[in-house]
């Protein structure tokens, strides 16, 4: 039943409060239903229904638990569509659905923080990156670099669609980025940094090694992916660098890469 401002004011706002002719006095005894009396409550003392007046529907406190829980997921600052299923309500779970509704409204708000994008070089696009990486489709992992913190740090992005080729078969019904893919997204980044410089034009970086890889979270269809990534030391031939890969905030994956760039 979908719940329009006419039938809540016909069907489920009066509906009133209830409680046990037991639990009244531990209530007072709190300072609490101060404004409790029989013209605004139904009070059950045993068999008994204490009430200035009959039931106003039969299922009475179905229906002022359903004011409950419609009143307390409000809490949540949202108008939301969807199927409420509610076994035992009351104002403590309920008020938890409501901060967990939030907080998944505010995640999937995040889906694409706000990037301030520095000018000019500072910023490579798809264009760009072709030209500096030699990874081509369907294993170019980054879309955009967002900016350069330093000649040694980057971010870049990858905006990650149900159409990318490995969410087809990892895993059907249920698609996740694979760590690997990750894990060469992070080293793609980092070359964009050892590329970039002058003596290492049209150079090709092999792996020599990951140490320390986490995956944290699952990364799915709908999210943008923020790689950032940190050269600590290159000398010669032979780079290491840190890395990791962020969505909503929240890392999902990192790792420390070493690597040779050598002649393609």
């Amino acid at each position: 039943t979908v719940v329009t401002p006419e039938l809540y004011e016909s069907e489920i706002a009066p509906a009133r409060t209830f409680t046990f002719y037991e639990d009244i006095k531990p209530l007072l005894d709190k300072g609490l239903i101060k404004g409790g009396s029989l013209e605004n409550a139904v009070v059950v003392r045993g068999e008994e229904i204490m009430s200035k007046e009959p039931m106003r529907f039969d299922n009475e406190f179905a229906r002022h638990k359903a004011l409950d829980l419609i009143g307390d997921l409000m809490l949540s600052g949202r108008k939301f569509t969807g199927h409420v299923i509610a076994v035992k309500p009351g104002h403590g779970p309920n008020t938890e659905a409501a901060k967990a509704l939030r907080k998944n409204y505010a995640a999937m708000r995040a889906m694409v923080p706000p990037v301030e994008l520095p000018q000019a070089e500072a910023v490579l696009d798809i264009t760009e990156i072709l030209k500096i990486l030699p990874h081509r489709y369907p294993f170019l992992l980054i879309d955009r670099v967002t900016g350069f913190s330093s000649e040694m740090k980057c971010t870049a992005i990858k905006n990650l669609t149900m159409n990318e080729d490995f969410f087809q078969g990892h895993f059907p019904g249920h698609p996740v980025m694979p760590g690997v893919l990750q894990l060469e997204a992070m080293a793609q980044t980092a070359s964009i940094l050892i590329m970039r410089m002058p003596d290492n034009a049209n150079k090709i970086g092999y792996f020599l090694s990951a140490d320390k890889v986490k995956f944290r979270k699952p990364v799915l269809p709908g999210d943008t992916l923020f790689i950032d990534a940190e050269i600590l030391s290159f000398r010669r031939t032979i780079g290491t660098a840190i890395a990791s890969c962020t969505v909503n905030g929240q890392v999902v994956s990192s790792a420390e890469l070493k690597f040779a760039i050598v002649d393609a």
